[in-house]
């Protein structure tokens, strides 16, 4: 039920060992789900005309900019659309956003068409079904902690805590420990 290789995040700063970590040496590009990893999966309706609303955790946005900032790219593919998904990925700069794309294996492969960026060089983090086709595709398959069992089967990494609670920052963490990236946010190996 832990995939392949479940290894925890990197926390305090401290190292990276296993089969994921040596996966994550060499990922240059991380692909997110929105709805149950970017957030809890819950959607918010108000009145007929009022847009969804949709929670995100900070401590995830800033999981993303550390990435950007050390050189790999973020892109999002989601099944829904929603102006909130479009809102925050511009305040986070993250500029490949797929919505509303049922064939998340078909918007993987478009995604990384006019790009210079093999498989094996990616790392996706899925929660359901709908994910499963491109978590079997990559180098480093990736799950929140209450992904369904299908998606945990097929995992080489699973995040120590649950999609909209902190499961992309773990995962950036567990990126940048293994490729020895420091990042000002982790405190010294003690």
């Amino acid at each position: 039920m832990w995939g392949r290789d479940a290894v925890g995040a990197l926390e305090g700063g401290g190292s990276v060992t296993g089969r994921a970590a040596q996966l994550a040496e060499s990922i240059r590009m991380v692909v997110l789900d929105v709805d149950g990893v970017l957030t809890d999966g819950s959607v918010l309706y108000g009145e007929t005309n009022q847009a969804e609303i949709k929670a995100f955790n900070i401590k995830d946005g800033l999981g993303i900019k550390l990435l950007l900032d050390n050189g790999i790219e973020v892109a999002i593919i989601t099944g829904r659309s929603s102006e909130a998904v479009t809102r925050r990925m511009e305040e986070l700069a993250v500029k490949i956003v797929l919505q509303g794309r049922e064939d998340k294996r078909e918007a993987l492969l478009e995604i990384l068409e006019p790009r210079s960026i093999p498989l094996a060089q990616v790392a996706y983090m899925g929660d359901d079904l709908p994910d499963l086709d491109p978590l079997r595709m990559v180098g480093l398959a990736t799950c929140p902690s209450d992904a369904v069992s299908a998606v945990c089967d097929v995992a080489d990494w699973r995040a120590p805590c649950p999609g909209g609670r902190g499961a992309v920052r773990a995962l950036s963490d567990f990126i940048l420990g293994a490729q020895g990236m420091r990042t000002p946010y982790q405190e010294p190996d003690h």
